[in-house]
């Protein structure tokens, strides 16, 4: 039995650790410390395409933008002109 995860928590996940691998090589904390960070922030992706392949690993790295919606309501634009005051 496998369990999906949302690939935008493993992006989120993701981008935490290489945040602390920034803080912690900057900190100056030891350098296995930093190096276990930078070696989990490489095996997450790794993972990803292991699991699903590269298409899910390409997902992760390059999210796709979602086209902007016409906003409000579902209003015609002029409806909306016609609730602005």
């Amino acid at each position: 039995m496998s369990v999906a995860i949302p690939i935008a928590r493993t992006r989120r996940k993701l981008l935490v650790f290489a945040v602390l691998t920034g803080v912690a090589a900057v900190a100056g904390l030891p350098g296995w410390t930093v190096a276990a960070l930078a070696l989990t922030c490489l095996a997450i992706p790794l993972a990803v395409a292991a699991a699903g392949g590269a298409g899910l690993a390409r997902e992760l790295l390059r999210p796709q933008r979602r086209p902007a919606g016409e906003g409000g309501l579902g209003h015609s634009p002029e409806q909306g002109e016609r609730f602005v005051t």
